[in-house]
């Protein structure tokens, strides 16, 4: 604080300086020493010689409409000294300012940013800071009517930011998890660049606010189209493949072609993304983890998720991997399929799931019984098995025996050219 007042004292003074100092170059001066005035007597006391100044003045005063009387000459080298005075102290008062607003906001941001451990890999995220003024103006200040939905985490609204929509993830204040969250979703997010994953436009952290910034996705998600009776009509199985296929694609790159290996752990309808031509995009990595390149599990005692997507070995166990993902995607595909919802772990002791059903009517070869009754036959049926067959591959108990998204993927490319 002390710095910034002296500075502040410095900037005041050199605008003084250059408040007083250009009237004074504008007018004409006077010669108070001059010899053909008289206003200055040798040996004579400094009061006398005030008295004689003021007599003078007065004198010229009355004399002349212009206070100030003198030479052009006498007039011209003083605005020669004075003006490059005033123009130095102008640029200097300038410079300060720029430099003092430029440090505070260094400092603001280093404030921001001090709430994320300093293991993290920040230099990647620093770049995507934005103010909470910004944001507040983008969603009118989080009006509800700008609302698109809310969860556990917090509330997702629509903004408009630089000349794009955008959509701002505000996390609920005082949870310790979603700071966990948001920092893990940040710092992985920030090096995924895949047209099948939503993109992170940017962050804040300030006055306790925790936001995520990314594009603007108009058709939410999918499972506001593939559960609802209307909305699915505007799912053609053309539709569905080309979901079915862009999710393998964005999970492939996560698993296998990014610079780094993550696990996504939250794979569900609700976070497939749809854009304006109905491309899917996956989105949410809150409970994403880094993955080495030769690790190939992980265990945890602390199982987060949805049930009806998570593996067996990962909610008995605590153990995760790839092919966790993998399975969820295998429950996803049958979802895609059916237009039903998986209701829960086909391994617990309840009434028949989505799972055991389909694997019942796939044995007994009557699985078009299955088949999203919306589609009205109109697919290849050909093409449809052979996805189901891959959902049923993806969600076998053992993870060893089900694919890599590779392995879909090349399964996939081969069954739309049959």
């Amino acid at each position: 604080m002390r710095r910034r007042s002296s500075v502040l004292h410095a900037v005041l003074l050199l605008l003084l300086v250059a408040a007083v100092a250009l009237p004074l170059a504008a007018a004409q001066p006077w010669p108070v020493c001059g010899t053909s005035g008289g206003n200055y007597t040798a040996g004579s006391t400094y009061e006398s010689n005030l008295l004689r100044l003021a007599s003078t003045l007065r004198a010229n005063a009355s004399a002349s409409p212009t206070l100030f009387a003198s030479g052009k000459n006498s007039a011209s080298k003083i605005l020669l000294i004075v003006l490059p005075i005033v123009a130095v102290a102008i640029v200097a008062a300038i410079s300060v300012c720029m430099w003092t607003v430029r440090k505070k906001s260094r400092a603001t941001k280093a404030e921001h940013l001090s709430e994320l451990d300093a293991s993290e890999d920040l230099e990647s995220v620093k770049s995507t800071l934005l103010t909470l003024g910004s944001l507040q103006v983008a969603t009118d200040n989080f009006d509800e009517s700008k609302k698109l939905g809310e969860g556990g985490f917090g509330a997702v609204y629509k903004g408009h930011l630089f000349g794009q929509e955008v959509a701002v993830k505000r996390m609920a204040k005082g949870s310790n998890q979603g700071l966990e969250e948001l920092k893990n979703e940040l710092v992985l997010v920030t090096k995924l660049h895949h047209k099948n994953l939503v993109r992170l436009v940017g962050f804040c952290l300030e006055d306790g606010e925790r936001l995520l910034v990314y594009e603007y996705i108009p058709n939410k998600s999918l499972d506001t189209f593939l559960f609802d009776v209307e909305q699915r009509r505007q799912l053609d199985w053309a539709t569905r493949f080309r979901i079915i296929e862009g999710v393998a694609r964005g999970l492939q790159y996560l698993h296998q072609d990014s610079q780094k290996k993550i696990v996504h752990r939250d794979m569900k309808a609700s976070n497939v993304l749809l854009d304006a031509d109905l491309n899917p995009k996956i989105g949410d990595f809150g409970l994403a983890r880094l993955f080495g390149q030769d690790q190939t599990r992980d265990v945890t005692n602390r199982i987060v998720g949805t049930f009806g997507y998570m593996a067996p070995e990962y909610v008995i166990r605590g153990q995760y991997s790839t092919k966790s993902d993998v399975f969820s995607f295998g429950i996803l595909i049958l979802e895609i399929v059916t237009g039903q919802r998986n209701s829960g772990p086909y391994f617990a002791e309840q009434n028949e799931d989505l799972v055991s059903l389909v694997w019942r009517h796939w044995t007994e070869g009557n699985i078009v019984e299955m088949v999203d009754y919306s589609l009205d036959r109109n697919y290849p049926e050909a093409e449809v098995l052979k996805c189901v067959n891959i959902g049923l591959l993806c969600v076998q108990q053992n993870p060893v025996d089900r694919p890599t998204m590779a392995d879909v993927m090349i399964l996939l490319l081969i069954y739309s050219h049959d």
